[in-house]
């Protein structure tokens, strides 16, 4: 079944490009199906990059899913045109009121600022609570992840001595092997990364309403889980397209001295190469096992009873 998009959506024509099938709301009325309500609140700076990767995740799916676009209030992004937010995105207080069957909060490039000195924190603090009895389940990438287990959680992040950049494998632990958001998975799996600090797994195994689902030797704590799967914790990036790490490395050569290239990602180690996609399989299960057993299977069908 497809994604039902706002009409015009960038993504639309993009991902049609990849024969993946989604329709606009116009078309999608006219099918007498109740579509599972997403919402994404996009904090990354390359709005449109970020809304096609997703919707790419989400596409596979044979459920039809009805997906909103959330933005903050008190912060504008310098990165998108503003005629594309004010067309497709709507702020928390205009969505607040309602409810949906499953959220995304993705990363934003201040996480490596404390919590409190973002400009957006407190606005994004009530979108945390919100969720809770807004939302049947939420996942939460990379820097929110970072964010959401401290605001709820109480767990630290700590700067690394450089930055985790690249495609690292991941082990899942015997106890989470067999829950349904791993169905399918092999033992190890891929996950790209992109980041300057981390959390650990003694402050995760310390705290009793956390699940540590996966982690690795190289990249740490990967996926956590809470309040039996009403919530996710992803700190990197399943969603990332296959040359997303590949533009990030080549803005940046140059403009600073510390820039290394991106481990285990092109072909021989060589950024003359392409890069070689390792990820992608496991990507599309996570996302379709989500939306499966953690959000339709446990959403009620009347959207309002969500507590």
């Amino acid at each position: 079944m497809p994604l039902r998009l706002p009409d015009r959506l960038p993504a639309i024509e993009l991902l049609k490009d990849e024969n993946i099938f989604v329709m606009d709301a116009s078309r999608a009325h006219a099918q007498d199906i109740r579509p599972l309500r997403i919402v994404i609140l996009n904090l990354m700076p390359l709005k449109i990059t970020t809304e096609t990767d997703l919707i790419r995740l989400l596409s596979n799916t044979p459920l039809q899913m009805d997906i909103s676009f959330m933005k903050l209030k008190s912060h504008t992004p310098k990165n998108t045109p503003i005629e594309h937010m004010m067309m497709f995105y709507k702020d928390f207080e205009t969505l607040r009121q309602e409810k949906f069957d499953g959220m995304i909060i993705t990363g934003a490039p201040v996480e490596q600022m404390p919590f409190e000195e973002v400009a957006y924190w407190e606005e994004i603090s009530q979108i945390f609570d919100w969720a809770r009895n807004h939302v049947t389940s939420t996942l939460y990438i990379c820097w929110a992840a970072q964010a959401g287990l401290y605001y709820h959680y109480g767990v630290p992040k700590y700067p690394l001595d450089k930055k985790m950049f690249g495609i690292f494998t991941q082990q899942l632990s015997p106890l989470t092997s067999r829950m349904p958001i791993f169905r399918g998975f092999d033992d190890e799996f891929y996950m790209p990364h992109s980041r300057h600090t981390e959390i650990r797994r003694e402050d995760i195994l310390a705290n009793p309403a956390l699940t540590l689902l996966a982690e690795s030797a190289d990249s740490g704590v990967s996926m956590v889980m809470a309040r039996g799967g009403r919530e996710f914790f992803i700190t990197g990036h399943l969603e990332y397209a296959p040359d997303t790490l590949d533009k990030e490395y080549r803005r940046d050569v140059g403009k600073r001295d510390d820039v290394e290239m991106p481990v285990n990602y092109y072909r021989d180690d060589n950024p003359a190469n392409p890069p070689l996609v390792k990820w992608r399989a496991h990507a599309n299960l996570f996302f379709s096992n989500w939306i499966n057993y953690y959000v339709y299977q446990e959403t009620p069908y009347n959207i309002e009873e969500i507590e």
